[in-house]
């Protein structure tokens, strides 16, 4: 069974992977980042290697996402997979399903902060930006490959993005936020561990040494200075030059208010407010 990282772009997704993988797949709970691996993307080109597909389409992987599970699943075990998308379906076909999941983690952030991060990751303006997460049509894929969408992800909006997967009842999801995460790491870190050993149905007592290594070893600042010495594995390339954006940009420092004016703000609060107000980021 598929148990989801779920998220939408930048909102701390790569940080909890890591914090898991250095968990689950380490014997100290130190982070290296070749754990990371344990913890990929779906979907991604490699999942339908044994299926037939026109890559030159947008959305033609989408009717064997299923399928691609299926084959995924076939080894018993609890596989864990980060992913974008919208918990939803394309042309009748559905990103999973119950009988491929077994449960979500679905980590949220503050969407005025995740615009400022959507504007460095994508090289955009902050009204790009804005439009961008606003998009209920929007997908992401590799854009340095030509005519081969076979990575492509269909995020939608942001809003239409987190509401999908919190308020379905097809299995169990735990929402998040980037924002706790950060202030209570290790805290919210236990909850996670406790919610995946509950959907595993495992007895394993939970290991609070492990658990405080990987808090202290994919703390941003340690993950900056990773990236910084020898560069990140999931960095991306920038579209105007051969050079890689720094994936961790500013991290907890990353504050709407400091970078936009009185007006943009206020503009940001009424775009977002009934989410705002729903996920506790206004009261």
């Amino acid at each position: 069974m598929i148990f989801w990282i779920a998220s939408y772009p930048k909102s701390g997704n790569t940080w909890l992977r890591a914090l898991l993988s250095s968990y689950y797949y380490s014997e100290d709970g130190i982070f290296n980042e070749n754990l990371l691996q344990n913890i990929a993307q779906f979907p991604e080109k490699i999942h339908f290697s044994d299926f037939n597909y026109d890559r030159k389409i947008v959305t033609d992987t989408s009717k064997l996402w299923i399928k691609a599970q299926e084959k995924i699943n076939r080894n018993n075990k609890l596989n864990y997979f980060k992913t974008h998308n919208i918990l939803g379906s394309i042309n009748n076909s559905n990103f999973t399903n119950k009988k491929n999941t077994a449960g979500a983690i679905y980590i949220v952030r503050d969407p005025r902060n995740v615009l400022t991060s959507i504007q460095n990751h994508y090289e955009l303006s902050k009204d790009e930006a804005l439009k961008f997460m606003l998009s209920e049509k929007k997908y992401i894929h590799n854009y340095h490959v030509k005519d081969d969408f076979s990575d492509f992800q269909f995020i939608s909006s942001w809003e239409k993005n987190y509401k999908s997967w919190i308020n379905q009842k097809i299995f169990p999801v735990k929402l998040i936020r980037y924002e706790d995460l950060a202030i209570k790491t290790l805290e919210i870190f236990i909850e996670i561990i406790e919610f995946i050993t509950t959907i595993a149905k495992e007895k394993n007592v939970l290991n609070k040494f492990k658990a405080h290594n990987c808090v202290e070893t994919t703390n941003f600042e340690n993950m900056k200075n990773l990236e910084k010495n020898n560069g990140f594995i999931e960095s991306v390339l920038s579209k105007n030059d051969s050079q890689k954006i720094p994936f961790f940009h500013l991290g907890p420092k990353n504050d709407w208010k400091s970078m936009f004016d009185k007006n943009y703000q206020e503009k940001l609060n009424i775009v977002f407010k009934n989410n705002l107000k729903e996920l506790g980021y206004l009261k």
